[in-house]
């Protein structure tokens, strides 16, 4: 795993490898970042993770210097893993936390510029992301959410939905809080 792009472009980082997850590859992270460099200003953007795992999002995101990172996930082992090394590559504005993420969406009070999110593959509620998501207000005015399914799962049954792009395996659907 590494980061793309960034002031930390380059760097690789070194998760341990009991973590329960399956990080996005760097393939298509760089095919993500790419879209969303066009569409995003990341200076002062507040950002949420949601099923953050590695962090590899997270990272990205701070390397890009944006104003904050909320990186939500349940396994204990994970957030502790963010947390660290965010410490140690002095990562301020990323903050993990250890949480459901539905409940974490049900109770959340914020609102953020943009929200990643990259559930379990076999999650019986992922198509109701976009939803929860949308009916919760998480986003700003012209705020983007993308969530990374398998491209064998379609997810444009949702108002906000604008595309899907397809990287093997993996899907990333755009949704976008319009005013």
């Amino acid at each position: 795993m590494r980061i793309i792009g960034g002031r930390l472009g380059g760097l690789r980082l070194n998760p341990p490898t009991n973590l329960p997850v399956r990080p996005t590859t760097d393939i298509a992270k760089e095919a993500l970042f790419n879209i969303l460099q066009n569409r995003l200003d990341f200076d002062r953007l507040k950002c949420l993770d949601l099923f953050a795992g590695t962090g590899n999002i997270s990272f990205e995101l701070a390397s890009r210097d944006v104003e904050s990172v909320d990186a939500i996930d349940l396994h204990f082992k994970c957030v502790q893993y963010i947390n660290e090394t965010a410490g140690r590559m002095k990562l301020e504005q990323i903050k993990a936390r250890k949480a459901d993420v539905f409940k974490f969406i049900a109770s959340c009070k914020n609102t953020y510029d943009f929200i990643f999110a990259d559930p379990p593959y076999d999650i019986p509620k992922l198509p109701q992301l976009p939803k929860l998501i949308f009916e919760k207000e998480l986003l700003h005015e012209h705020g983007l959410f993308v969530v990374e399914h398998p491209s064998t799962r379609q997810m444009e049954d949702h108002p906000n939905f604008i595309e899907t792009r397809k990287y093997g395996y993996s899907s990333f659907s755009f949704y976008a809080k319009t005013i």
